[in-house]
């Protein structure tokens, strides 16, 4: 009996352990089957997302692998079509060089005036090669172009094209910066556009009494007449009886000393019966004015007749 009960246990337990073994022979090959599946989404994913930059190349190599999303059309025009210069979007004319560098109006300007001051021949920042006004052109497309680049208005913080922001801020914005009606009678408000309505309804100046609004307008009288007064000395100067006019030409010259100085004088001319020469220097309480931004022009009439 004992060896009976014994098979019965043995051949019970024998389809117990076999469906055991074959239960976890499956879950192995589940799971083989995932970590497959996972290593090749990740396989496409790396496929997809282009190579790893290596952190051993040089930056110019580097640089050339995509990365992510490219920035909007217009932030990469803006570096094609800025200045060489000033690095910033042309607001007027745009000349190029013979190579085709492009330059403001107003660094190409510059650059011409700092190669009379060192007496050198103008070069392009670029490429080096000789710039003049008869060398270089305006270049059409570049100014129409940067005209329909959208800017941000100073005001509203909203785009517009170049060419049409100037009317918007004039006339359109709705917060652009503006006075009250009754600034002539002294008041001193300023704000953006839309609330003007508002104030001109609470402004107190119209309901002042007559004797306060003549305290503010002296006031405004003595401004003016302040300002008037270098009008009225140049009106001075044009009502003598006797007025000569010339045109002279500056000539570059250098100065004796043992750190030379650049100065410009004009050959002699005459001017009522009497003969002068004219001396002028371009920033004069400055070495190198060719450094500064701010130019100043100070100039002296000499008497050379006796």
């Amino acid at each position: 009996m004992s060896s009976l009960e014994e098979r019965d246990v043995g051949v019970a337990v024998a389809p117990s352990s076999s469906s055991a073994g074959l239960g976890v022979g499956a879950v192995g090959a589940a799971v083989e089957a995932v970590a497959g599946v996972a290593a090749m989404q990740e396989d496409v994913a790396i496929r997809r997302e282009g190579p790893e930059a290596d952190p051993d190349e040089p930056p110019k190599k580097r640089l050339k692998i995509p990365e992510g999303e490219s920035g909007k059309l217009e932030e990469r025009l803006y570096s094609v079509l800025c200045c060489t210069v000033c690095l910033d979007l042309p607001k007027a004319s745009v000349y190029q060089c013979t190579n085709g560098h492009l330059m403001c109006a107003g660094c190409f300007i510059h650059l011409l005036a700092d190669s009379r001051l060192k007496e050198e021949q103008a070069t392009c920042p670029n490429c080096r090669c000789e710039i003049s006004k008869n060398l270089c052109c305006r270049n059409l497309a570049v100014e129409k172009a940067v005209s329909e680049l959208p800017t941000e208005c100073t005001f509203c913080l909203k785009q517009f094209p170049r060419s049409s922001l100037e009317r918007h801020q004039k006339e359109e914005c709705q917060d652009r910066v503006t006075q009250c009606k009754y600034k002539r009678i002294g008041c001193p408000w300023q704000g953006p556009f839309h609330e003007l309505p508002a104030h001109e309804s609470e402004c107190s100046h119209p309901t002042k009494t007559g004797t306060e609004l003549m305290g503010i307008l002296g006031e405004m009288d003595q401004n003016h007449r302040r300002d008037m007064q270098l009008y009225n000395s140049i009106f001075s100067l044009l009502c003598y009886e006797k007025i000569g006019f010339t045109e002279v030409q500056f000539r570059p010259y250098r100065t004796d000393d043992f750190i030379t100085r650049l100065y410009y004088e004009t050959p002699r001319f005459t001017v009522l019966n009497q003969t002068w020469v004219l001396k002028a220097r371009v920033n004069d309480s400055e070495r190198n004015p060719n450094l500064s931004c701010k130019r100043t022009l100070s100039f002296q009439l000499i008497l050379k007749s006796k």
